[in-house]
């Protein structure tokens, strides 16, 4: 199980908290941006739960090979929204990124992109974060996490390999490269797909690493609903008999919903839960940060968000150990 901490997040007391509730729920790695202050936040919350259970996850940076929605910021200019606008991108919003006024608070934003089809007059866009390759190398050196994600798209096989070679470059041992990729936006069947992670499995094991396929239901969705659930488990099922070796990995839409659509005998290697598990979080985040305190110095709220993270991560611990 992994926690997706949102590629381009910087509130980084968020993330500390984040992580830290999470990894004491149980789960098994946490996915952060490939930033050293974001690293350092997330590394905070483990080294927390970790020095009072013993327990900890492993920590994954995640990179994109080419533009992809996980590395964006919705913005706009303010000052050119109508006095009289309803904000329709704010009630849009999961992340509560969008005020009563004001634009979009970058500190919260993880680029789900809800917001940009909802303005009248198109006034928001989106901004690339992405790393530039040259800096991947460097960066992993710095960072030393446990596993890297690559966000790939059809088409971009050699970006894929010149990104893979950078990361060899750092040597840094790493447990896993995941690898991910979906159908949505791209136009693709199930069969060029698995093609398209075949050409990422060759290249891979060229370099000695072992895959783990993160497949992407439906991407930066933010939903909750029991839909998206059945898009990720679909998609699973119909790849797995095409897929390369390495643990299949849910993710896109994954939620409290999607454990009920799996049979108890089969399931896949893994789930990734991101945006649900955020907004899950969400209201005693920024409770914590109203009383001006991180969530492990206040006891209440600790408990009522580890209850809440617990909720989720749970049913998959008793699953996999046939409990």
């Amino acid at each position: 199980m992994k926690l997706i901490c949102g590629a381009s997040n910087q509130d980084l007391l968020a993330i500390t908290d984040l992580c830290a509730v999470f990894a004491a729920a149980g789960i098994h790695c946490v996915d952060v941006a490939a930033d050293a202050a974001v690293v350092r936040a997330a590394r905070q919350g483990l080294d927390w739960v970790q020095a009072r259970s013993g327990f900890r996850p492993w920590l994954m940076v995640s990179i994109s090979d080419g533009k992809d929605a996980h590395f964006r910021k919705a913005w706009f200019d303010p000052a050119r929204c109508p006095s009289d606008c309803s904000r329709p991108c704010q009630h849009s919003c999961p992340a509560e990124a969008i005020g009563e006024q004001g634009g979009v608070q970058l500190s919260r934003c993880y680029g789900c992109g809800r917001c940009l089809p909802t303005c009248p007059l198109g006034l928001i866009d989106e901004h690339d974060r992405r790393l530039e390759l040259k800096d991947f190398g460097p960066l992993l050196a710095e960072l030393h996490p446990d596993a890297v994600e690559i966000h790939t798209a059809p088409g971009r096989a050699e970006a894929f390999e010149s990104t893979v070679a950078e990361l060899m470059s750092a040597q840094v041992p790493l447990q896993r490269i995941g690898v991910s990729c979906g159908l949505e936006g791209h136009g693709l069947t199930v069969e060029a797909l698995a093609s398209e992670l075949w050409q990422r499995y060759v290249c891979l094991r060229r370099s000695g690493q072992r895959p783990l396929w993160q497949l992407d239901g439906r991407p930066m969705s933010g939903d909750i609903g029991s839909g998206t659930a059945r898009v990720a488990i679909a998609l699973w099922r119909k790849l797995r008999p095409l897929a390369p070796p390495g643990p299949l990995q849910l993710a896109g839409g994954t939620n409290a919903h999607t454990i009920t659509y799996l049979s108890s005998e089969h399931g896949p290697a893994g789930i990734a839960f991101g945006g649900m598990a955020r907004r899950l979080l969400q209201p005693w985040l920024l409770e914590a940060q109203a009383r001006h305190v991180s969530l492990r110095e206040w006891p209440e709220g600790w408990q009522a968000a580890l209850a809440q993270a617990e909720q989720l991560v749970r049913p998959w611990l008793f699953r996999q150990s046939g409990s």
